[in-house]
């Protein structure tokens, strides 16, 4: 069944710095110490773990597939699902039952990827809507629809991503790829936030982000001489931290936050912004579903994982590669301040 909806685009407490080591929980298959010393070489090597070899590799002994109807009567979010690892995600989400809203700036585009998804999967029930994430009066229009028409929310995804080749800004002054990574994301998930009551918040991050460290400042990216590829990374780094942060506000309400990385997916995205790496890594990167995969695990797997992490390949892994790029308890307060401030959520 597919509807479609335009709105106008002008439109436990889990300790997160605790999640900063490397992660000792496992779920579901506990893997024999020589392969959680091989995971640990995937992970640390890089180019293995984040390239196709990964999930080959671990699937060995990585958690069970969720059940096929786990998300049955289910509604779920996806947002930037026109396409590359949005479209997979919800394929994937789709293909387990789902209902769900596909959210994209073009309502043509998700046109296309609802057709795209039903030639698969004829049965999926998959709702359509146009919203600019980056817009944050697009935002509030977009959740104040979505709550009246549906009441309760399994999942919200956040996987609607740019890499702009020069600074830009959006209707509201903001820098593009923090109001479409950080300010955004943070808006909706509090405006959704009673809808998602004992539900789930994905983040889909970036391994790019473990080569920035959180700004001290100039969060909009004004000072200096811009880079679309740092302003992703960057901005990356922001989504991680604040989904920790996110997972401490919301877990009064059995929210579950999760940020991940998906590894190198190859994407049509991934072919325009960065087409020298897509030429030298290309054999080795990763199908859009199977940088998708661990988006729909964390969506549908019926066990109860801890809030707060980080993962990839079903797994949570840690934030940091030792002292590198750590930040401090008052650079995270300070970037809490200011996306709150930007955003007018959580109110004090």
């Amino acid at each position: 069944m597919v509807t479609t909806r335009h709105t106008p685009s002008s439109c436990t407490g889990h300790d997160g710095r605790a999640a900063r080591g490397r992660g000792a929980y496992r779920v579901g298959m506990t893997p024999s110490r020589p392969a959680e010393a091989l995971d640990w070489l995937l992970d640390k090597s890089v180019v293995l773990g984040w390239s196709k070899v990964g999930p080959a590799v671990r699937r060995l002994w990585w958690p069970a597939d969720p059940p096929p109807d786990a998300l049955r009567g289910k509604h779920v979010v996806v947002t930037g699902a026109s396409g590359g690892l949005g479209l997979a995600t919800a394929a994937g989400l789709a293909a387990l039952g789902a209902d769900v809203h596909l959210v994209g700036r073009s309502l043509e585009r998700l046109h296309e990827a609802e057709r795209t998804i039903t030639a698969e999967h004829p049965d999926a029930r998959l709702h359509s809507s146009a919203c600019d994430v980056g817009d944050l009066d697009a935002v509030e229009s977009w959740c104040a629809a979505l709550v009246g028409e549906v009441p309760s929310l399994h999942a919200l995804v956040h996987n609607a991503g740019l890499l702009p080749p020069e600074r830009r800004t959006t209707a509201q002054g903001h820098e593009l790829t923090l109001a479409t990574h950080v300010l955004g994301p943070h808006l909706m998930t509090f405006r959704l936030a009673g809808a998602l009551r004992g539900g789930r918040v994905l983040v889909v991050s970036s391994g790019g982000m473990y080569g920035q460290a959180l700004p001290e400042h100039d969060y909009e990216y004004a000072e200096g001489e811009y880079s679309g590829v740092k302003a992703y990374a960057r901005t990356k780094r922001m989504q991680v931290v604040l989904a920790e942060q996110w997972a401490q506000h919301l877990a009064a309400d059995g929210i579950h936050v999760a940020a991940l990385h998906p590894g190198w997916g190859r994407t049509a995205g991934l072919d325009e912004a960065l087409p020298g790496f897509v030429k030298v890594m290309g054999p080795l990167l990763r199908s859009a579903e199977g940088g998708a995969d661990t988006t729909v695990w964390l969506a549908a797997t019926p066990e109860q994982w801890p809030s707060g992490r980080f993962w990839q390949d079903r797994q949570p892994r840690p934030t940091h590669y030792g002292p590198l790029h750590q930040e401090s308890a008052e650079a995270r307060q300070r970037l809490w301040e200011f996306v709150r401030e930007q955003t007018g959520v959580p109110a004090v």
